[in-house]
């Protein structure tokens, strides 16, 4: 029976088949892994997983997001959102249903968080009803898990995150528990950014705590833009042997930001394009790539190593 099972396992991943398990209860998720077999550009199957996502995506009143779930039907993996999952139009009060139209038939597997649009909308209820326990404790929203030798942090910027604050010690506890080699975060404002927020002081207890544990990449939203940062320290100073790396992909398709002034370190930033950034996750290292919707012409491709 076992070799049996084995085989049948064998054979859906040699057809392209993805295998998600269910997140545990506890919001550690110490032993959740997400598994893809994906095929490369150049027709090689890679068996690490696949973590892919953006955030700032689903509006009734824009086309954006129906694009860039187009593009997650052809990509496997694990799906993140980076926050504003959902805007409201004038006459409603749960905004999900426009998600739920694009991005929701990647639900089962999708692990969001929350921006600041939940809260100012005042429908964070609805967003913990939508996702249910794949969004971490009601109230809190934050929690971890693992995909395959990966460690994956998903995070709120909305609440406290002072080193005294729950969230604060939780995180510290989960970064002291973490043995994977490579680790990666993702919350919704960014640390820093060439869009019109510029720097977050959201951010900055967050984006400490993660630097000094290591964290090899942080994934985040808020500015619709994308932009990809060097390698930086917790004062954000360039370390490519042990910096961290930061993306803003807040390109889920509800609109485009204006890139006011570069801020420092800023590598690649694009304004015009919807889309989504796909990792691979190797045992040591990453590969990122930019995915456009169609008709995109920017992308924007590259490896890193874990430290």
């Amino acid at each position: 029976m076992l070799l049996s099972l084995i085989s049948q396992r064998a054979a859906l991943l040699a057809a392209g088949a993805v295998f998600i398990s269910q997140p545990c209860r506890d919001n550690s998720a110490a032993d959740n892994q997400s598994f893809a077999m994906s095929v490369t550009d150049d027709g090689e199957s890679n068996a690490d997983p696949v973590l892919v996502g953006a955030g700032d995506i689903a509006s009734c009143g824009s086309s954006g997001d129906e694009e860039t779930a187009r593009l997650l039907d052809d990509i496997p993996g694990a799906v993140f959102t980076a926050g504003d999952n959902a805007y409201l139009s004038r006459r409603m009060r749960n905004p999900f249903p426009c998600y739920d139209a694009s991005w929701g038939r990647h639900k089962s597997r999708t692990r969001p968080v929350l921006g600041n649009h939940e809260y100012e909308g005042g429908y964070t209820d609805a967003y913990f009803d939508y996702f249910g326990s794949a969004a971490g404790e009601r109230g809190k929203g934050y929690y971890s898990y693992d995909l395959g030798s990966w460690h994956i942090i998903a995070l709120n910027t909305m609440i406290d995150a002072a080193p005294s604050s729950p969230q604060g010690k939780w995180l510290s506890r989960d970064l002291s528990r973490n043995r994977r080699y490579c680790t990666l975060a993702y919350f919704h404002h960014p640390r820093f950014s060439s869009g019109p927020h510029h720097t977050s002081m959201r951010a900055i207890d967050l984006w400490t705590a993660l630097a000094r544990a290591g964290v090899d990449v942080v994934i985040s939203g808020h500015d619709h833009i994308y932009e990809r940062f060097a390698p930086m320290t917790v004062n954000g100073n360039v370390d490519d042997k042990a910096g961290m790396r930061q993306f803003v992909v807040g390109t889920g398709g509800v609109s485009h930001y204006s890139i006011k002034r570069i801020a420092p370190n800023s590598e690649v930033r694009n304004n015009t394009t919807f889309g989504v950034i796909r990792l691979v996750l190797h045992d040591r290292g990453y590969d990122w790539r930019f995915v456009p919707v169609r008709g995109g012409r920017f992308t924007d491709a590259g490896t890193g190593r874990c430290h």
